[in-house]
C-alpha cells in the first residue's frame, strides 16, 4: 500500500534529485594554509580583481577545513561604491557544499577607510550567529584595501 502511494506520487510530481558531492583536484597539503590574518589578506589581495578593489564593494569568503587549509574562495556579492548586500544563505550554501569547518569573511572598502561601519559589525554578528547553528567557525573578517587591511579578530570586534 505504501509503495503504491509512493509510486503514484513520483509519477504525478517531478522532483529533483539532490546529490551532495565535493570534487577537488588538489591534495590538501598543496593548498594555502592560513595561520594569521596576513596570510588571508595576501591570498585575497592576490586573487581580488585590482580594477574593482577601489571602485565597487565586494564581499568574499575563504572556506577552510579543520587544519585551516583553504578549500576555496567564494564571491558572495558585488555592490556599489559604498555598500554591498550580504545574503547569509549564500555564505552557508557555499560553506556546506565545500564541507568547510571555518570561514574568513572579507570585503573591500573602495573609500580606503579601514575601520568597520555599524553595518559591517551587524552583518558580522548575523553571520556568526548563523555559523554556530552549523558548527562552523568564523575565524576572522577582513576589510581589504590595496595597501592594508583591518582584522575584526585582531581589532577585538570578533
Amino acid at each position: 500500500m505504501i509503495m503504491e502511494t509512493l509510486a503514484r506520487f513520483t509519477q504525478t510530481f517531478q522532483v529533483a534529485e539532490i546529490d551532495l558531492i565535493y570534487k577537488t583536484g588538489f591534495n590538501v597539503t598543496e593548498r594555502p594554509k592560513i595561520t594569521q590574518a596576513t596570510d588571508a589578506y595576501e591570498l585575497l589581495l592576490k586573487n581580488w580583481n585590482q580594477g574593482r578593489l577601489g571602485f565597487v564593494e565586494e564581499f568574499k569568503i575563504l572556506l577552510l577545513n579543520q587544519g585551516n587549509f583553504v578549500l576555496g574562495e567564494y564571491q558572495v556579492s558585488q555592490g556599489g561604491v559604498s555598500a554591498t548586500s550580504v545574503d547569509v544563505r549564500l555564505i552557508f550554501a557555499a560553506a556546506l557544499k565545500a564541507n568547510a569547518s571555518g570561514l574568513i569573511l572579507a570585503h573591500n572598502h573602495p573609500s580606503g577607510q579601514l575601520y568597520p561601519s555599524d553595518a559591517d559589525r551587524s552583518a558580522t554578528r548575523r553571520i556568526c550567529e548563523a555559523a554556530t547553528l552549523f558548527q562552523i567557525d568564523v575565524l576572522d573578517h577582513l576589510i581589504i584595501t590595496s595597501g592594508s587591511f583591518y582584522s575584526f579578530l585582531e581589532g577585538g570586534d570578533l
